[in-house]
């Protein structure tokens, strides 16, 4: 196994926290600033959840078909199944991405906010301020966590959708399709919990939404 200098690994880092600096201070250029580019990111996130949920009840819609096999070609079922972990998988890629993205425009506006603060002469202004970047931060500390607690109950699904729809790639047969029953409440309790995840993160992409674009 090779490993990176870690000297390169925070050259690494510090050249892309550069082009991201310089990517917003673009956008600022031309009259979008940063808390904008949040909330757009947001939304994306929030729509993305919502694919995301959807995509996986019918990946379970189709597993729980599948259970019910009952003659005919085995292989038409697999392409299917695989089919649909393909696209679950995706999706928990962009939910991952998405994430990725609000954390990264967050931390430079938290960044560039904390150093306006600093250029207040007013303490009245500069408290005021204060108040709203520290409500600010809580409401997205609260976002990300939901958030992230939303995504870590994807892999468990996936790592039984993939393991049954690999089984079945190799055992087209009447053992495949046991195997399939025996995962299916398993399968249908972690997508519950996913989707119940999934929808308390949406919920709180909207609360932050409305929060921003009030103050």
């Amino acid at each position: 196994m090779r490993y990176l200098n870690p000297v390169l690994v925070v050259a690494l880092v510090m050249l892309m926290t550069a082009c991201s600096s310089m990517y917003y201070d673009a956008l600022e250029k031309i009259g979008i600033p940063k808390r904008d580019v949040l909330v757009s990111r947001v939304e994306k996130a929030r729509d993305t959840q919502e694919e995301t949920r959807e995509q996986f009840k019918s990946a379970l819609e189709q597993f729980s078909a599948a259970t019910n096999f009952d003659g005919g070609d085995l292989e038409v079922v697999y392409k299917k199944l695989n089919r649909e972990y393909e696209a679950s998988a995706d999706k928990a890629k962009e939910v991952r991405s998405r994430i990725e993205d609000i954390q990264s425009v967050a931390a430079a506006l938290f960044a560039e906010w904390e150093q306006e603060i600093t250029q207040y002469s007013n303490p009245t202004l500069k408290q005021n301020s204060q108040n709203k970047l520290d409500t600010t931060r809580s409401y997205y500390k609260q976002l990300i966590v939901s958030m992230e607690n939303a995504e870590s109950r994807i892999q468990p699904v996936l790592t039984v959708f993939n393991d049954q729809v690999m089984y079945l790639k190799h055992n087209l047969n009447a053992r495949a399709i046991t195997s399939l029953k025996g995962e299916l409440q398993l399968l249908q309790s972690n997508v519950s919990t996913l989707v119940e995840a999934m929808e308390q993160s949406i919920n709180e992409a909207n609360a932050f939404i409305s929060t921003m674009e009030r103050n």
